[in-house]
């Protein structure tokens, strides 16, 4: 599989557009690269299994550059809750460690697209119903958030996302502010993707058949070029962020995980 110009203007394409995402909605990209990786591979001959695993790990690893860029805008704005995100970091660290290092070398990689699809299709209709919650409620102690941290790692680590499509509605749902959640989300996609992509390259070190370029699960050269386009456009989606209403950034967040969700559960009840 190598770097034709048709796969570099599809692999820029989809930089320049999942990093204004990741800027929008704190997730980091991941949510978007993964799918549409998974289709550039499976076009290209990859098999099922090893297109979606390759597509997982690859969007982890843009992850630690996007959230770099994301956050920074949303820093400067001062939308980032870093109380939050020491609170959850020491949980996503260890999760993101057992999913990318353990569990996802033995999941099939059809498996972990219709968990996939289904896990961000529940957090969709969360997002979409818009559901207040209680004025009385706020974020778990120090013990909750590390539990919290573990799972959104977990979770994370399994289908190669920052974390967003779960740690966003958490926190929403726990009345912290939409765009301080999405701010907030972008900071957790560092640790997040940094010790997940760790993970997918000592799990897939052993692999045979990997095209040239690989590292574990990482198709290197595919980093390059989504990482180098997406940290162009993700300060111009926090931007953005700060401009839509709360109501409508919400039912963007829904709908664009509903087409998500949709396209990975077809790709994995085909596979």
């Amino acid at each position: 599989m190598s770097l034709e110009p048709l796969l570099i203007f599809e692999l820029a394409s989809l930089g320049l557009t999942t990093g204004f995402m990741a800027g929008l909605l704190g997730i980091g990209g991941g949510m978007l690269i993964g799918p549409f990786m998974t289709l550039i591979m499976s076009a290209r001959g990859a098999s099922a299994d090893l297109a979606v695993k390759m597509a997982i790990a690859t969007s982890m690893a843009t992850i630690i550059f996007t959230s770099i860029s994301s956050v920074r805008a949303h820093h400067k704005r001062g939308a980032v809750r870093w109380d939050i995100v020491k609170g959850l970091a020491p949980g996503i660290l260890l999760g993101g460690a057992i999913a990318s290092a353990g569990v996802f070398a033995i999941l099939k990689g059809t498996s972990l697209a219709i968990f996939f699809g289904l896990f961000v299709g529940f957090s969709a209709t969360q997002m979409y119903l818009d559901k207040k919650p209680k004025p009385s409620r706020v974020m778990p102690g120090v013990g909750g958030q590390v539990a919290a941290g573990g799972v959104i790692g977990f979770l994370s680590g399994l289908v190669g996302a920052g974390g967003g499509f779960i740690s966003v509605p958490f926190m929403v749902a726990h009345n912290v502010l939409i765009i301080n959640a999405v701010a907030t989300s972008a900071a957790l996609g560092f640790p997040i993707a940094l010790v997940n992509t760790v993970g997918y390259v000592v799990s897939g070190a052993s692999v045979t058949g990997l095209p040239p370029g690989s590292l574990g699960y990482v198709w290197l050269p595919a980093l390059v070029v989504i990482a180098t386009c997406s940290v162009i456009t993700a300060p111009l989606g926090a931007r953005v962020a700060h401009r839509i209403p709360v109501a409508k950034l919400k039912k963007v967040f829904a709908f664009v995980l509903y087409a998500l969700s949709f396209y990975m559960l077809s790709k994995g009840f085909q596979g």
